[in-house]
């Protein structure tokens, strides 16, 4: 993939450096490593970007270089792509499969059969999940095919314009149908996985809906506002209604294997053509999810 800008005529006494931060808002880390990697052109010639630009200069960055990714181990794995452009790599995560390599799943992780999967399309780039999902949730996870989608995108995050939407399925009845649970979130003491809501806590927000339930269930929609480790079984356990199946917050259930928790909706601007992307994946495509609808379809 390459960025592409034209000068234009009131931008010609600025340097090449000056037009590429103001058009592109590369961080000052990945515009040292173009410069460094000879990777930014001006009418097809690589050239010093301190220089000044002149009118119609096409300015081009090449984000087709290779990166170390050995730290991952390439294996071969069905993927259930929902979307794929130049730029982006949408999946549907099925529960049971962590994203990241760790002791357990060293050679296993959904990052290894994204890895074998660029591969396979002449793709050597690090592997860079954009939204991160527990081993036990569900639903879509999009990755970056560069550096310069990433910071794009995780932009957004901080500026509040990515859509991060969840179904959860927790226990009992909440009161209150619709609302917002506001509490800072933390490490637990002693612990090094779980967290736990603390006043010294980084703030955390969830938007949460009541959309079905039962005597013993409550279908909710959840919305992140922020995105703390953890964050909506945290803040549902806080409220008194911890996740389905949550055996670090609440307890092991009979009706689901892990806590009942899927990415339903992810909205964004494609990072490149500004475009806004919605996307939806419901719970039919997880298997794990039908025990726990014959319950709530059964009132």
């Amino acid at each position: 993939m390459v960025l592409e800008y034209v000068v234009k005529e009131k931008e010609k006494e600025k340097t090449i450096n000056q037009i590429i931060k103001e058009k592109f808002d590369l961080s000052n880390r990945l515009f040292s490593k173009l410069i460094k990697n000879k990777k930014v052109f001006v009418n097809g010639i690589c050239v010093d970007t301190r220089t000044r630009a002149n009118n119609d200069d096409k300015i081009v960055i090449d984000l087709n270089y290779n990166e170390d990714n050995s730290n991952i181990i390439s294996q071969k794995m069905k993927l259930n792509i929902i979307y794929e452009d130049d730029s982006i790599l949408l999946l549907n995560k099925p529960s049971g499969i962590a994203v990241h390599p760790s002791i357990k799943h060293y050679e296993d992780s959904l990052a290894s059969g994204v890895k074998y999967y660029f591969e396979s399309i002449g793709i050597h780039k690090k592997i860079r999940p954009v939204n991160r999902l527990d081993i036990n949730t569900s639903g879509l996870i999009l990755f970056a095919k560069n550096e310069y989608v990433q910071e794009n995108l995780i932009k957004q995050m901080k500026l509040n314009k990515f859509v991060k939407e969840y179904l959860a399925v927790v226990e009992g009845i909440l009161e209150v149908k619709k609302g917002v649970i506001d509490k800072p979130i933390g490490r637990k003491d002693g612990s090094i996985i779980e967290r736990c809501v603390r006043t010294d806590g980084q703030n955390a927000k969830t938007e949460y809906e009541v959309i079905n339930q039962t005597k013993e269930f409550s279908l909710v929609k959840c919305r992140l506002i922020t995105g703390r480790t953890h964050q909506i079984r945290v803040h549902m356990a806080y409220i008194g209604h911890p996740l389905l199946g949550d055996t670090l917050y609440g307890k092991k259930s009979t009706l689901i294997n892990g806590q009942a928790l899927h990415c339903h909706k992810l909205g964004f601007l494609h990072p490149i053509t500004e475009k806004k992307l919605l996307f939806i994946s419901d719970l039919s495509c997880e298997q794990k999810f039908e025990k726990v609808f014959e319950k709530l379809l059964t009132k």
